[in-house]
């Protein structure tokens, strides 16, 4: 882990054992419980689908089926993060070259026409539908059904101490900027829905936020 990464780690660490309260103590264990229920529901439901979608990942490029990367969880805590993979595999290599095309600020790389994208990989990420194996990660903890998107750790590395706060609640699948926009919003709105969240989560946001997910994938906007 890189030294910027473990010293967000240590702050994060001492100040949620400070500032932990019963009625939070409350809502970790709730919103848990919504994890595991949730996480093993969707994972029995969109089972059929998931199989359907790692044989057209399969038979249309070669590689494997899913791409797994490190991401940055819970005060700083580094987890392998599933996808169905969505880019051909020489993708990673290739970004560098890429690099003076990117279409977003802050430390974040998107393009709308990103040439690294497969034909079934645009269709997996207009729906979201790369983000299905996701669901294990919510399943074994590493994630939440609702918070902020999981980071890249070179991403964390050029993190300020406004935007490494969010590190201070558990990664989820969806979140505020997800349902308002996703990759069509600035970096600092990401950080300013991130931070709306923190302040107002509850059960009830939660639920808010994932029965708005459906519709907002559905519209496909930002998603790329």
């Amino acid at each position: 882990m890189a030294a910027p990464t473990s010293r967000i780690q240590f702050a994060i660490e001492n100040e949620a054992v400070a500032t932990l309260e019963p009625r939070v103590i409350r809502y970790r264990k709730r919103k848990r419980i919504l994890d595991i229920l949730g996480s093993s529901l969707f994972l029995l439901v969109f089972f059929p689908l998931m199989l359907v979608i790692a044989i057209l990942v399969k038979l249309t490029s070669p590689g494997p089926i899913f791409y797994v990367s490190r991401r940055v969880g819970l005060c700083g805590r580094i987890f392998p993060f599933y996808k169905f993979r969505s880019m051909y595999v020489d993708a990673d290599k290739r970004k560098d070259a890429l690099s003076d095309q990117n279409e977003k600020d802050g430390p974040i790389f998107k393009m709308k026409d990103d040439p690294r994208v497969t034909k079934v990989g645009k269709f997996l990420r207009k729906y979201s539908l790369d983000e299905l194996p996701q669901f294990i990660n919510v399943f074994v903890g590493d994630m939440s059904l609702v918070g902020p998107r999981p980071p890249l750790p070179r991403e964390v590395n050029e993190y300020d101490s406004y935007a490494a706060e969010r590190l201070s609640v558990r990664p989820g699948l969806t979140c505020y900027w997800q349902i308002m926009g996703r990759s069509d919003l600035s970096f600092d709105e990401w950080m300013r829905l991130d931070h709306k969240y923190m302040q107002e989560m509850n059960l009830w946001v939660d639920i808010k936020i994932l029965l708005l997910t459906p519709f907002a994938i559905l519209k496909g906007d930002g998603a790329y």
